[in-house]
Formats: C-alpha cells, structure tokens, sequence
C-alpha cells in the first residue's frame, strides 16, 4: 500500500511493505452478486475480473458510506502497465509509483492531488477478485486507501501470471487510487 497527498509543492508520504495476500475469503452475499467475483482472471476475460474487482471494492464502500470508485483511463492505464510488468519480469514492489502515474497524464493541471496504489497476487482460488478484495480489506494498509473518503477515481490492472516464477493460474493486481483539485 502506498498513499501520497500533494498540496502545491509539498509532498507527504505513506508507504507499507506489501506482502502475498494468501487469505481465504468466506462466502459472502456481495460477491454472489459481483459476476466474476470467484472466477479466476486465468478463466475468464480480464474485463470481466476488472469489473468484478470493482463492483467489490465499491461494495465495501457503500458500507462505509462512502461515494464509489468512478474508473479513469489514465489511472488504468498506469495500473495495467505495473501489473503486466511486475508479472513479465517476476517482481512483486511498488517501484515508482508516482512517476507512473504522472507518466499517465492523470496530474496534468492538478493544483493539488492525492494518490494511493494497493498491489497482490494469488493463484488459484486465491487469484480471485473476492479473495484478493478480502485480504486487502484485512489489512489496515490496504483498507486505508480503499475507504479513503478523498479517493473517488480508480485505476485496475490485473495480469495473468504470479509475479514470481513457478506459479500456475497466477494473476497479479494492481488498484492506483486518487483524486484531483
């Protein structure tokens, strides 16, 4: 998880190791109703787990009261480019998040600015859209960025293949959160 607010010119930073999300997501009624939401992205279209991964994610923030997530090209652009590279060439690290995503455009003209970036893999049952919403919404880093009242765009990446090497059905996520003034 890494969360960045930018006024003006200054700049704070928030970063937490991310590690392998290998937990079991219980059954649950909101993923019954997300389509996709158990299907691995080796399965199936990407579209259809990206859509999944959203509907999830906006799920769990309409029951925090939150507004939800509005996808933004420029953001999915930056989050697919790291998911596809982090499992080409078998690394798992937020790298240079901000310059990804200010090589995506999405800050062009912004006064002010805040951006967050989520990132996991699994394989098999745990490659899942469900599986990978749960174990981020059960770890305080991760859950931050997605009940971050101030996020209201979204980005998703999601790859097939683990970013590590030896891995069947893997797929790798990437969620570049923010928002614009």
């Amino acid at each position: 998880m890494l969360a960045v607010t930018r006024r003006t010119s200054r700049i704070a930073a928030a970063a937490a190791a991310a590690a392998t999300l290998a937990l079991v997501a219980p059954g649950s009624a909101a993923a019954a109703r997300c389509h996709g939401a158990r299907d691995n992205p080796n399965n199936v279209s990407l579209n259809r787990t990206v859509h999944a991964t959203l509907c999830l994610l906006n799920k769990r923030r309409a029951t925090f009261g939150l507004v939800p997530f509005h996808e933004n090209g420029d953001l999915d652009g930056a989050a697919v480019g790291h998911a596809d590279d982090m499992a080409a060439n078998h690394y798992f690290a937020h790298g240079d998040f901000i310059g990804r995503i200010r090589s995506s455009n999405y800050l062009s003209g912004a006064g002010t600015w805040s951006i967050g970036e989520n990132i996991a893999w699994g394989s098999w049952t745990l490659a899942t859209p469900k599986a990978i919403v749960y174990a981020w919404m059960h770890s305080p880093e991760h859950r931050a960025n997605i009940l971050n009242g101030s996020f209201t765009e979204i980005g998703i990446g999601i790859a097939r293949g683990a970013p590590v090497g030896g891995v069947s059905d893997g797929a790798t996520y990437v969620t570049d959160f923010g928002t614009r003034g």
